[in-house]
């Protein structure tokens, strides 16, 4: 699974599972994903999205199963792994008596990351935090904050993109960002699991489509084998008693 022109190797994690005190969030996940490809996850509250996302981050060691993330063992290369994964969690966590520039220099620097000269003025002018770059972050909006979280993905070339509820305090324009900064990442050979509730903007941002229900994955198709509505509707069938 390699895309044409890049060194990206693909996603492939077999029979994955989490139980957390006894009871089961995540069972028998396989998944596949290939350079340049965006998977698009879908599910009801509890369903086991964000669980997911921490296991391919190593955020969390699943209880069962095997993974590999590009090219890297997903229990025995977790160091590894997190050199080549970039997660912006639903509550990504900001220094509040840090600078807007302040935590994206400190948080490469602790990823043992080095920036460019003017990598990270660029991330924040781009994302349109230029003015305020120098401002505390318990100053600024939520929408600001998270327009921070949005420029640690700008600052670094990874494999792998796992966002999750991405959409949350972006306005239109930051959105715009985040879809060409998408854009970018796959042509590139990167890849992307994202997580949303949003099916207009998650379904446009998908190569493919996936239902996570009750931790089970009960559907992954290319999204062009479906529209919008027939996926909704095919949505509220597959998950009718929620998540749970």
């Amino acid at each position: 699974m390699v895309h044409s022109g890049t060194s990206v190797v693909g996603v492939s994690v077999r029979g994955l599972g989490k139980a957390f005190r006894g009871t089961w969030a995540l069972r028998g996940v396989d998944l596949d994903l290939a350079p340049g490809e965006t998977l698009v996850l879908f599910g009801p509250n509890g369903s086991g999205k964000t669980t997911l996302l921490k296991i391919l981050a190593t955020l969390v060691r699943p209880t069962r199963g095997s993974g590999v993330v590009s090219g890297a063992d997903l229990v025995r290369a977790r160091d590894q792994i997190r050199h080549r994964v970039e997660i912006l969690s639903h509550g990504s966590a900001l220094y509040e008596e840090l600078s807007a520039r302040e935590n994206l220099s400190f948080a490469a620097a602790i990823r043992g990351d080095r920036p460019a000269e003017g990598a990270v003025a660029a991330a924040l002018e781009r994302v349109g935090l230029g003015e305020v770059a120098d401002e505390r972050v318990r100053t600024l909006s939520s929408g600001m904050k998270r327009r921070i979280t949005l420029a640690r993905l700008l600052l670094r070339r990874v494999d792998l993109w796992l966002l999750d509820e991405p959409y949350t305090n972006l306005d239109r324009e930051a959105t715009k960002v985040l879809e060409a900064a998408l854009q970018e990442h796959q042509e590139r050979g990167g890849m992307a699991v994202i997580a949303t509730h949003n099916f207009l903007d998650g379904f446009k941002l998908a190569t493919r489509l996936a239902i996570l229900a009750r931790g089970r994955l009960i559907l992954d198709e290319p999204r062009g084998t479906m529209t919008l509505p027939v996926f909704q509707e095919l949505y509220a069938l597959r998950t009718e008693g929620g998540g749970r």
